[in-house]
């Protein structure tokens, strides 16, 4: 349900929608070597892209693989037709280039990993109110196949057929890794 006091959800619904046609006016800009809009671009993205490159492939190399999505998106702009708002087309390009940069760095895609143990190293925390639980840890601890599942599905919306496409696995395997996943998540969350 949403919050229609005072006009909030109708406010944010037109911020939204000025966001996406500026993201659209500075993409055009951009492609025609505009770099103060692309600029632009890059700071109202740079941290959903780095976020997703630190979950799907390292924390390590997140900020190169970020570089190189940027660097890739801004080769790619004559592509971006405004179809989509860029910010999917974005990261349908981030997904892509971090996919890549698995494949290049040798990195196998495990489809399924039988380490019911993942998070046996992990201290758990007293489930007192006060402490939140430190989720980044606790996804970077899951199995690759079961954690690039959990991220793409839960965490950044995509539909299981979309999944399947983009990682080369069956939308059933998408299913199982997404159960997989949460119910690693929830017995360390228990513990």
């Amino acid at each position: 349900m949403r919050d229609t006091r005072f006009g909030v959800a109708t406010l944010n619904d037109e911020i939204e929608a000025v966001r996406a046609d500026a993201d659209i006016v500075d993409a055009a800009l951009a492609a025609s070597g505009d770099a103060h809009a692309y600029e632009r671009l890059y700071r109202n993205h740079v941290a959903r892209i780095h976020s997703l490159a630190r979950r799907m492939i390292s924390p390590d190399i997140a900020d190169e693989v970020t570089q190189d999505v940027f660097v890739r998106a801004w080769e790619k702009l004559s592509t971006f037709r405004g179809e989509a708002a860029f910010g999917t087309w974005l990261h349908r390009l981030a997904v892509n280039v971090i996919l890549g940069r698995r494949a290049s760095l040798g990195m196998q895609r495990d489809r399924y990993e039988d380490r019911e143990s993942a998070f046996d190293a992990l201290a758990s925390r007293p489930g007192t109110p006060e402490l939140g639980i430190d989720f980044e840890t606790a996804i970077a601890r899951l199995p690759k196949g079961a954690r690039q599942v959990f991220v793409m599905h839960d965490v950044e919306g995509f539909k299981h057929e979309e999944i399947a496409q983009s990682l080369g696995i069956t939308a059933g395997t998408s299913k199982a890794q997404l159960h997989r996943a949460r119910m690693m998540l929830r017995r360390h969350l228990t513990r």
